[in-house]
Formats: structure tokens, C-alpha cells, sequence
């Protein structure tokens, strides 16, 4: 594939100028970026308005400020507060969950798989079981399909309206997740085909931050199966976005979203 037949010729790159990150339009300044040819210009372009810098072909590392430090300090206070409170509030519901599940389909109640989290180290997920439990797969690499007849019934269910992820506010209160975050993934996780390792360049950077329940890629309708190759560049291009642009206000947005989205999906199944 012809690289720069990839790139978008008005769309802002960044290149690094006497000692600081700046971003320029290519085609008009007329400036050399071989390193630009290499990058798919899925993860060059605005991610749904957040743009992604980079430093000589590497995503730019935010910067580290005192302000940032703050509000990652508050976002981790957010995150205890936030979990331990949804927790209370619909521990009704999930007890519901539980005991329809164990009716349902004899086995445990949670589905537990390694996931990778922040700075690349595992940690343990937990989800609503969905799966018959000798039809799971643990490893996550065979992603689910429509009509898939791994899903039970209720499994079906709790993944339309993504109840089976609410365990996950377990994961917060220990310190594995966020309530906002980029998804994390099984290692070794494929999409269209590839490892995503091999697919994104730079794909790591996207563990700068913690996982989270939701993502700014999330609330952008990037989600679901990853066979497509576009839309899994974009997801991740999304990552990388927040990772750079992270602010608490941007985390109540991303909340919001998808509260909304979720609200709408519901109502129109």
C-alpha cells in the first residue's frame, strides 16, 4: 500500500520546531515528514475533534504539569467515589443479574480474563458471565459475532445494554481501571486480521492512561467487533486523543455521552 496516498494533505500534523510541539498543515507549508508515510492517516486526522500530536513519528508524550498531575490526582478520587457509589446504588440490579445467570446456566456468576491496563501490565477484568461456560474463551481472541451461539439468553441481554461490564466498577475501586479511560484489551487482541500491535504503530501509547469503563472512542460509536480495519485505527486514534487531551472536563463529557448513547440504544431496542 503507497503510504502517502494515505495521508490526508490538509489534515494537522505535528512536527517538532525549536523545542516544542507544533502542529502544521502539510500541503501548505510544503514541510519534509518522511516519518509521516509510515503512520495511517487514521490515526494522523482529528479524532472526532481532539487532535493527535506527534514527535518524529511517535505519538507526543503529554506534558508533565502540575495541573495535569492535579487533575489525574482528582480523576483517582472521582474514580473511588464514583464506583463505590454506583456499586450502592444498583446493587439491587446486580444481585438481580447474579441470581438470573446461576438460573440461567449453572457455573460462576463472573467472567474473569487478563487484560492489559496501565503501562502495559495485566490485570484481571471482571464481567456478568454471558457465555455458556464450556463454550467461553478466555483468551479473548475469539471475538463475539452476531447470533453467536456461545451467548445464553440473558448473556444476550446483559450485552445489548451493557449491563455485563457494571462488575467492572469492582476493577475501579481497586485501582485497575477508571470510570473514563481507553478500553483495555486482552494481549494479543486482533483486529481485521492482525495483532494490533502490528496494525497501529505505537499502539502501547494508548496505556499511558488507565482503562476505563467508557472511552472517548466509546461515546463516538467506535465499538463492537474490530473487523475493519479503518474503524480499529480510529478507535485507537481515539485512545491516543485522550490520552493527549485528558481533562476532567472532557471526562464529564465522555460521561455524559454515553449515558445518552446508552439511553437511546435502549429505547430503540
Amino acid at each position: 500500500m503507497d503510504g502517502t496516498a494515505n495521508l490526508v494533505e490538509r489534515e494537522v500534523v505535528s512536527a517538532r520546531g525549536e523545542g516544542e510541539i507544533i502542529s502544521l498543515p502539510q500541503r501548505d507549508f510544503g514541510i519534509e515528514l518522511p516519518w509521516i508515510t509510515s503512520i495511517p492517516h487514521e490515526l494522523v486526522r482529528s479524532q472526532a475533534g481532539l487532535e493527535v500530536a506527534w514527535d518524529q513519528g511517535t505519538p507526543a508524550e503529554p506534558a508533565d504539569t502540575v495541573a495535569r498531575s492535579l487533575s489525574l490526582g482528582a480523576k483517582r478520587a472521582i474514580d473511588v467515589a464514583g464506583a463505590a457509589a454506583g456499586l450502592l446504588f444498583l446493587a439491587p440490579l446486580l444481585l438481580i443479574i447474579a441470581a438470573w445467570i446461576k438460573l440461567t446456566d449453572k457455573g460462576p456468576v463472573f467472567f474473569r480474563q487478563s487484560r492489559v491496563g496501565l503501562d502495559g501490565q495485566s490485570f484481571e477484568i471482571l464481567k456478568f458471565r454471558s457465555m455458556y461456560v464450556h463454550l467461553g474463551d478466555t483468551t479473548g481472541v475469539a471475538q463475539t459475532v452476531a447470533n453467536d451461539l456461545r451467548v445464553t439468553p440473558i448473556g444476550a441481554f446483559i450485552r445489548k445494554t451493557s449491563i455485563d461490564e457494571l462488575p467492572q466498577l469492582i476493577n475501579v475501586l481497586r485501582g485497575d481501571m477508571s470510570l473514563v479511560g481507553p478500553r483495555p484489551h486482552v494481549a494479543g487482541m486482533q483486529a481485521a486480521g492482525m495483532h494490533y500491535e502490528d496494525l497501529v504503530p505505537h499502539y502501547g501509547f494508548r496505556h499511558r492512561m488507565r482503562p476505563g469503563l467508557t472511552g472517548w472512542a466509546q461515546c463516538q460509536g467506535l465499538r463492537g467487533p474490530t473487523t475493519d480495519r479503518t474503524r480499529a485505527l480510529r478507535r485507537v486514534g481515539h485512545d491516543f486523543a485522550y490520552v493527549q487531551n485528558f481533562s476532567l472536563w472532557l471526562d464529564i463529557k465522555i460521561i455524559a455521552k454515553t449515558i445518552a448513547s446508552e439511553l437511546v440504544s435502549s429505547n430503540a431496542h
